[in-house]
């Protein structure tokens, strides 16, 4: 039987009624939904011919849809990184900008997934390496702490110091990610298909301090020469952070996630219409 994946996010009742119509639809479809021990104790959901409850999540599914916003789908895209299963991801999030389809076309969304009605879009990531090995599909920060003073942060690239700047932190994001914080940050719009990765700096206390865009295979290095510890996010998690005096490495990956998307979809599209959006 076909087997696909379900994540939801964190709020169980904007997600039931589509939850719902999944399984009725998966179940004439001949698939098998699974959902793990996390989605089966939020929705309360019993096992039957479509639906496999306490499923744990595994690698050889054909598909893993999600019904949720920009961080359940990270999420997905994070543990299904390397393994080429595609996320679909249906909106109910506030931006949802990596989502394939908006809430109200769930119908046709779960039709399309189901089908496999869909383009495959593959993705790049930032990988570190030190201290630990950790995958982001938009960004890795490195910020403050709270409470702590501003911190002074280093970058090279292949070697060679680029600068030094006083700042809050520090954000390395891939195209996929550079709507996000590094948007914020004033840093540039990527388009997706860019090779590279943009460096930006969170609050910097200079007039000179730039974004910066490195080529794909330059390898980034920050060190922190601040007095105090640094925390390290990787798509919005915690994951750790830099001693006073340690140091990170980042290097740039193509095709780590796989992202679907509907025919005739573009990144120019994705972008007039979701910020477009926030902005009427």
């Amino acid at each position: 039987m076909r087997e696909i994946t379900v994540f939801t996010h964190r709020r169980p009742e904007d997600t039931a009624t589509a939850l719902a119509r999944l399984v009725e639809r998966a179940s004439g479809a001949g698939v098998s939904l699974r959902l793990d021990e996390e989605e089966t104790r939020k929705h309360g959901v019993k096992a039957g011919p479509a639906v496999e409850v306490n499923a744990p999540v595994k690698d050889d599914v054909e598909l893993c849809l999600v019904l949720g916003g920009d961080g359940t789908i990270l999420r997905a895209l994070q543990r299904y990184a390397g393994t080429g299963v595609p996320v679909f991801a249906i909106n109910f999030g506030e931006i949802g900008f990596l989502a394939t389809v908006e809430p109200e076309n769930v119908d046709e969304g779960i039709l399309r997934a189901l089908s496999g009605d869909f383009e495959l879009l593959r993705l790049p990531g930032i990988v570190l390496d030190e201290p630990a090995v950790w995958t982001a599909i938009n960004d890795v920060a490195i910020h403050r702490k709270v409470g702590e003073r501003v911190a002074e942060l280093a970058y090279a690239l292949n070697g060679e110091e680029v600068g030094c700047v006083r700042c809050d932190g520090l954000v390395v994001a891939t195209p996929a990610g550079s709507t996000g914080y590094n948007l914020a940050n004033g840093g540039p719009v990527m388009a997706w298909g860019v090779e590279g990765f943009v460096v930006s700096f969170i609050a910097p206390h200079s007039l000179t301090a730039r974004a910066l865009v490195a080529a794909p295979d330059d390898r980034l290095t920050i060190h922190n020469r601040s007095r105090e510890p640094l925390d390290i996010a990787v798509d919005g998690r915690p994951v750790g952070d830099i001693p006073p005096g340690g140091r990170i490495e980042a290097r740039f990956v193509d095709e780590v996630g796989t992202i679907a998307q509907l025919a005739g979809s573009s990144f120019y599209r994705r972008l007039r219409e979701k910020f477009g959006r926030l902005a009427s």
